[in-house]
């Protein structure tokens, strides 16, 4: 399925969970693993300082100081890397974060980035880690041709990497591509896929909804759309439910993955009909990331679901 997968690493704790998925992923489909870390950003241009993104420190980059960074991700993913190497390589750049995983995905044509959602190892639900989530995760969700899995916690439930995947949808155009994506997964992986869409309920505390006649009545209506627009492009791939709830929608995503013990949420980076290079993360999917307990697949591209074997 995944023949080669970029885990863009901070070469810190917060990436520990990251590791895991990445490594165990690329064993079970025997993928290359392109493990890659930004060693800092230049001082000014054309300068061989930098300021090391763990660190903060200032360091000249010599050939000595790159020789160290890779002997020191080594040593990070020492574990992992004794259950077997020959698929990993190593590879260490200089300058912004988010541009350099960007330039070496494109350059190595890979089908999947790995990554946290923030660089620091912090309390994932306090403030300052939601103000983390908006910069490189989101620069590179943003523009990356191939899907973004996203891992801010240790995956409890991947006990065989991906079993039930939660494709979540507001049926905006931008889902398409996230539907591909989640189809073709569980297809090849023979995974049950859960196709998952929440009623938003948020605008009937303005008194825009009549009550429960309405509710129900878009549930229905929701109920045609997961027909019409996915269960009618499944063909013979049967292993699949259907479930419509109604609320806060990243809280009932949130809930459904917990009683579903989903392993994988998959949904589109942005919900509104915005051409790809100006949508922002969508509030929904900031939420689901920050509190799921499972990784979080964002899909941006149409081109990178439909890369995906079907």
């Amino acid at each position: 399925m995944f023949k080669k997968i970029l885990f863009a690493t901070s070469a810190s704790p917060a990436s520990d969970n990251a590791a895991k998925v990445a490594f165990d992923l690329s064993r079970k489909h025997k993928a290359q693993l392109l493990v890659f870390h930004v060693l800092g950003l230049p001082t000014r241009a054309f300068s061989l300082d930098v300021d090391d993104v763990r660190t903060g420190d200032r360091e000249n980059i010599s050939t000595d100081y790159h020789e160290w960074v890779l002997e020191e991700l080594k040593t990070t993913y020492a574990e992992q890397l004794a259950e077997g190497s020959d698929h990993v390589t190593l590879k260490a750049m200089t300058g912004v974060p988010s541009t350099e995983i960007l330039r070496y995905a494109r350059q190595e044509n890979v089908d999947l980035i790995i990554m946290g959602a923030n660089t620091r190892d912090e309390n994932v639900g306090s403030a300052r880690a939601r103000s983390f989530i908006g910069n490189t995760m989101l620069r590179v969700t943003k523009s990356a041709r191939c899907p973004v899995l996203i891992i801010n916690r240790p995956c409890t439930t991947c006990w065989n990497l991906f079993s039930n995947i939660i494709f979540c949808t507001d049926f905006s155009k931008a889902a398409d591509a996230a539907f591909t994506f989640a189809r073709n997964t569980a297809e090849e992986i023979g995974a049950k896929l859960y196709l998952f869409h929440a009623v938003d309920l948020s605008a009937q505390l303005l008194g825009l909804y009549s009550g429960q006649i309405e509710i129900e009545r878009l549930i229905e209506k929701a109920g045609q759309k997961m027909q019409e627009k996915y269960i009618s492009k499944l063909g013979d791939y049967d292993n699949y439910a259907v479930e419509i709830w109604e609320g806060t929608p990243y809280v009932e995503v949130l809930k459904f993955a917990r009683e579903k013990q989903g392993d994988l949420i998959i949904m589109a980076h942005h919900t509104r009909d915005v051409p790809e290079e100006e949508a922002e993360l969508g509030s929904t999917v900031e939420q689901v990331v920050l509190r799921s307990a499972c990784p979080v697949a964002s899909v941006t591209h149409m081109n990178s679901a439909e890369a995906m074997p079907a």
